[in-house]
């Protein structure tokens, strides 16, 4: 929980199929500051062109994650899937709106897998705040690769969270880039 208290950078990616380097982007990523690093390939563009990824081919693409996270001290987060987070060793599960409940996802993952949960409009965020998960993302900031088609919130929802997240850690998710990073601070 300390990690995730002090992260500030939350970083979802998908298998980066499509260019082969996932190992080469994880450790640039995390060596440029990236505290959480969470693989998401659904709707990716190597989805697209080679198929879902399988359950196998998403262990080995958290395995490759997971090293770079280590070496980096970061957390490695698994999209949706209890039982992926569980049998990769993932320190982090991360819940949408319509995934499993949270008492079912703290029964598959392993003690101290911290779960968070993603939030997309008021309501969801006043959930999260009174729900027992360790955290939250808000977004999508703007439109984002990973949630193509996705209406964007913006940031009044941001601000929002703000005034009621308390001592939960959230994050700012969607479309952050460099040049947009400084609106979200």
């Amino acid at each position: 929980m300390l990690r995730l208290r002090a992260a500030r950078l939350y970083l979802c990616t998908d298998a980066r199929r499509d260019r082969g380097d996932l190992a080469e982007f994880a450790d640039a990523v995390l060596a440029g500051g990236v505290d959480i690093i969470q693989l998401r390939d659904k709707g990716s563009v190597g989805e697209h062109r080679f198929g879902p990824l399988e359950a196998r081919d998403e262990l080995t693409a958290l395995a490759i994650l997971a090293d770079a996270a280590s070496r980096h001290g970061a957390l490695l987060a698994v999209n949706d899937r209890a039982d992926i987070a569980r049998a990769s060793g993932a320190d982090v599960l991360h819940l949408g709106q319509h995934d499993l409940p949270l008492e079912v996802a703290r029964e598959i993952v392993a003690p101290g897998t911290l779960i968070g949960r993603s939030t997309h409009d008021r309501e969801q965020v006043i959930g999260a705040v009174a729900e027992a998960v360790d955290y939250f993302c808000v977004g999508p900031c703007w439109p984002t690769p990973t949630k193509p088609g996705r209406a964007a919130p913006g940031l009044a929802l941001l601000r929002h969270a703000a005034d009621l997240a308390g001592d939960k850690p959230w994050f700012a998710i969607g479309g952050i880039d460099m040049r947009r990073l400084p609106e979200v601070l």
